[in-house]
């Protein structure tokens, strides 16, 4: 019951809220003064989104002179009907959510783009391993996903449809992130499931887990779904951007400053730099994770050329909105203005 109260809640928090948008604090500081922007994140500790944390440990947005205010959902789709209610001002998650939500009708757009690649893998419990290979097997079987929505669920079903494999032939879990992902492996409640690191290595150091599908590498995201499929970004309303330029080139610049660290820099450098409560009682598992997945950022923030095209070709198959959307404008789901500017 609660659940569905929630539910009923969105739309009217969307609708109520969104017409303020630009009259939030965060929003109204940005016309002079030290300027802050608050930044809904799909979740603080993940690596995918590493971008993000280590750029305010470094310092680098009080170099560039904004302020930024990280908060953290640990689900993408959460993050970014928060955005759309106007209590944050932008979301870093993936790109994918910027294409989705053009073809429900609203203009939002990437700004810095983190990752070419989705950064996530298909991970499989030891025990169903030798019955779950592949895509192809996905009938039948209990795949978790962050929640519905998310962008780990857009890729589930998108692998399982180019593996002739319909969203209606396998059970769809929501089984979060970390430890509640960890736990449903351990105790049944999903074969399978997309995850990132740091769990993908807890899970396969510990013997519980094998990766099936990797989509942290260019070669296995090619592979899996036919092209670079540019994942972790900074996504923000069209409206805000246009009104903000001054406040997101400040931000841009600092987050491209730290593209180019994460490039420059060894996983135990940067492991050195994050909260020490992310790497937990191993630090060296902390840095591994780090390592299996600092290979998907960009070094400039730049949109791979080709991606959002495959982006679309992608969401085309699986997404029932995309499908009756007709035409899709990519250059309206990204821009790339801020990060060259940045140099």
């Amino acid at each position: 019951m609660r659940k569905s109260i929630a539910l009923l809640a969105v739309p009217a928090l969307v609708l109520g809220l969104s017409a303020c948008r630009g009259q939030s604090p965060s929003a109204g500081s940005a016309g002079g003064g030290t300027q802050t922007i608050t930044i809904m994140v799909g979740g603080l500790d993940k690596v995918i989104y590493l971008p993000a944390k280590l750029t305010e440990q470094l310092g680098y947005f009080k170099d560039a002179g904004i302020t930024v205010d990280l908060k953290s959902e640990p689900s993408g789709a959460d993050a970014e009907t928060m955005m759309l209610a106007g209590q944050v001002d932008g979301v870093v998650g993936f790109y994918d959510h910027t294409v989705h939500l053009q073809a429900k009708g609203k203009c939002v757009e990437s700004v810095v783009q983190f990752a070419d690649v989705p950064g996530e893998a298909e991970v499989v419990a030891t025990s169903k391993a030798a019955t779950l290979s592949s895509a192809k097997d996905f009938a039948g079987k209990k795949l978790g996903v962050t929640s519905p929505g998310s962008s780990t669920d857009l890729l589930t079903q998108a692998l399982a449809v180019r593996n002739g494999v319909q969203k209606s032939q396998y059970t769809t879990v929501k089984a979060g992130a970390g430890a509640t992902f960890i736990a449903a492996i351990d105790n049944g409640g999903i074969d399978a499931g997309m995850t990132t690191d740091p769990t993908i290595a807890k899970l396969t150091s510990t013997g519980k887990g094998k990766v099936i599908i990797d989509l942290r590498t260019e070669e296995g995201t090619k592979a899996a779904l036919g092209g670079l499929y540019p994942g972790a970004s900074l996504y923000m309303p069209c409206d805000y951007v246009s009104s903000h330029k001054e406040a997101i080139q400040k931000m841009a610049t600092a987050f491209v400053k730290t593209l180019k660290f994460i490039n420059t820099h060894t996983a135990a450098e940067i492991a050195a730099k994050m909260p020490a409560d992310y790497a937990g009682e191993d630090v060296k598992l902390y840095e591994q994770s780090i390592n299996d997945s600092k290979g998907m950022f960009t070094a400039d923030g730049l949109m791979p050329a080709d991606g959002p095209q495959t982006v679309l070709d992608v969401l085309k198959e699986s997404n029932p909105d995309v499908q009756k959307a007709g035409t899709i404008d990519l250059t309206k789901t990204f821009t790339t203005d801020f990060v060259k500017a940045a140099g």
